[in-house]
């Protein structure tokens, strides 16, 4: 990847494509004003020149202002603000990135977890703590709600079966109880509104 990217600055390709390359690693995105297909064709050439190969599966032209795309967690593109439907182009967290997160606070809250409910509840406050520490620029609340969701859930469901409560435990595990006293983070006011009160 670092031969490509001193091939692109020495051939002076950012200007003659009006583009720029943004890349992590090995995953970079090109971002360029009315010069997309080209700068493809031209990153196809040169990587098979460099003996590299173009990932084609991951390939893909997008008019930005119409069209979202996904690139380090994050989808980038159209968004509409919530309050009044005005549309705008941002960045959140991706549907694939807060599934993943989904998939590990279940795999942190199964009935076989072993240890104390601060153990327990650190474990998960930790994980959760590191993703929104990722996840901490950009339109993020939709995203956040929707694990808050997801955690009060599992959590409801961990601690009837640990204290074998006969309900559903919407009242005594209530989401104040869960994210009060309980001690389990909630994203959306831990980073959207830090001053707010659980």
């Amino acid at each position: 990847m670092n031969r490509f990217l001193k091939y692109w600055r020495i051939t002076e390709r950012g200007m003659a494509l009006q583009a720029q390359v943004v890349n992590y690693a090995d995953d970079f995105v090109i971002l360029s004003r009315r010069h997309a297909a080209e700068a493809r064709d031209w990153t196809r050439q040169v990587m098979t020149r460099l003996g590299l190969t173009l990932n084609e599966a991951k390939t893909k032209l997008k008019e930005a202002r119409r069209e979202s795309f996904d690139f380090l967690g994050y989808t980038f593109g159209p968004r509409r603000y919530w309050k009044n439907g005005h549309g705008y182009l941002g960045a959140g967290p991706s549907n694939k990135s807060v599934a993943r997160l989904r998939r590990k606070v279940s795999d942190v809250l199964i009935p076989g977890t072993t240890g104390t409910w601060p153990e327990v509840r650190n474990r998960l406050n930790s994980i959760l703590r590191g993703w929104s520490n990722y996840f901490s620029y950009g339109s993020r609340h939709l995203a956040y709600r929707a694990v808050d969701h997801h955690v009060a859930g599992r959590v409801r469901h961990f601690l009837r079966r640990r204290r074998k409560v006969h309900t559903r435990g919407t009242r005594v595990l209530a989401d104040e109880v869960i994210f009060g006293p309980l001690g389990v983070l909630r994203l959306y006011r831990y980073r959207v509104h830090p001053g707010a009160r659980s």
